[in-house]
């Protein structure tokens, strides 16, 4: 059993878990116009907007963002920050990461021919899983994973995968994204972001608000979690990914990649759907991932699952979706409740379910965390509960 001993966020909704916590009770949406850079465009975003000085690293925000969450899951997990003598390995999902922070570069280089060496030697340095590994001193496999919108998802996958092989103990898992001009102009130009907040599943929405921030969960196999007299209630059970190589952008209308991803992360979990408590969807709030990834949730859980979409509070956050939205999962099944999901307030007809309007007790042992990606990629986890009469 892959024990969660340790979870960190940072997003718009909050510093650390707790702060997004009392945001998801009081149903606080903190967005409001870019401040972090120029831009003509007037979408609402979800921007962190204080980081810590100790945290701040100049030009690599993603990076800054990751350290924030590792450090928190770090220490929830009972881990020192030099992790030397363990197996630890590091995997973290990214899509913007701070690669894009190179706009200053071309624009000197192209007017004069010339340019300062510095955004070059920050993108050399600026590999997610890398840089983290460095900080940490961990000792184990390293991996970055770029598969778009569902590449926190995968990496936590890619982790459980390290260590039921025994590739690794322990896994630092999860993802970081910023928010920056290029993708903010990219996805405006597909026309998928509102002028208002975004309403997932909602019959009136109008397209996804960007945020950025970073989600990590400390994996950790049983025997070592042991060794180190570290108790856990919460594991991860499964991961299921597939592609269905329908559109570049669009999702595959019958949701059949989707599918074949949640039943794979069901069977990994040896599971049922009637099993699931909950489902954190994916839910951006465009007309075709709603429409596919409700219709797909209805046909495989029934038209009374509990399910919500947390980017109400944090926005779009890209290659850190999956990572805050894996630690939200898990945060729920322990607290037992998930919040209202925000901006929902009329049923889709064309949508057999509807998430929950009001934060909502739930019971049970296991809930599904999804994420859809631009190429077709589909992924799934499923997080589970060890219930007080089978602790040990």
């Amino acid at each position: 059993m892959i024990r969660i001993t340790g979870i960190g966020a940072v997003s718009a909704a909050g510093g650390n878990v707790p702060e997004t916590l009392e945001s998801f009770r009081s149903g606080m949406r903190n967005a409001g116009p870019v401040t972090l850079f120029d831009t003509p465009l007037e979408y609402p975003v979800f921007e962190v907007k204080q980081i810590p000085e100790k945290y701040f690293l100049e030009g690599q925000r993603t990076l800054s963002l990751a350290i924030i969450a590792v450090e928190e899951a770090l220490g929830e997990a009972g881990l020192e920050n030099d992790l030397s003598g363990l197996r630890i390995g590091v995997c973290l999902g990214t899509t913007v990461a701070c690669q894009l922070n190179d706009l200053d570069f071309y624009q000197s280089y192209h007017s004069t021919g010339t340019a300062s060496m510095t955004p070059v030697e920050r993108y050399l340095k600026g590999n997610l899983a890398e840089f983290v590994s460095r900080k940490f001193k961990a000792k184990g496999p390293v991996l970055t994973i770029v598969n778009a919108c569902s590449s926190g998802t995968d990496s936590i996958g890619v982790a459980l995968s390290w260590l039921n092989n025994g590739f690794c103990d322990i896994a630092i898992a999860g993802g970081s994204d910023e928010l920056n001009r290029i993708p903010l102009c990219g996805f405006g130009s597909l026309g998928i972001v509102s002028s208002e907040l975004c309403a997932p599943f909602d019959s009136a929405r109008k397209g996804l608000n960007l945020g950025e921030g970073a989600g990590v969960m400390i994996l950790e196999r049983k025997e070592s979690a042991e060794r180190r007299g570290r108790f856990s209630d919460l594991y991860l059970s499964g991961y299921g990914s597939a592609s269905d190589s329908y559109h570049l952008t669009a999702p595959r209308p019958d949701g059949a990649g989707l599918e074949r991803a949640i039943m794979k992360a069901l069977s990994d979990s040896g599971i049922s759907p009637g099993e699931i408590s909950f489902v954190n969807a994916h839910g951006t709030a465009t007309q075709d991932n709603d429409l596919v990834e409700g219709n797909t949730l209805g046909r495989i859980f029934g038209t009374e699952l509990k399910m919500l979409s947390t980017k109400g509070y944090t926005g779009h956050t890209l290659g850190a979706a999956g990572g805050l939205e894996a630690v939200f999962s898990a945060a729920a099944l322990r607290e037992g409740w998930i919040p209202a999901s925000a901006g929902f307030n009329n049923k889709d007809e064309n949508i057999p379910l509807m998430p929950v309007r009001e934060k909502t007790e739930i019971r049970g042992t296991y809930a599904l965390s999804t994420s859809l990606a631009f190429g077709g990629n589909n992924a799934a986890i499923v997080i589970g509960r060890i219930c007080d009469d089978k602790k040990h």
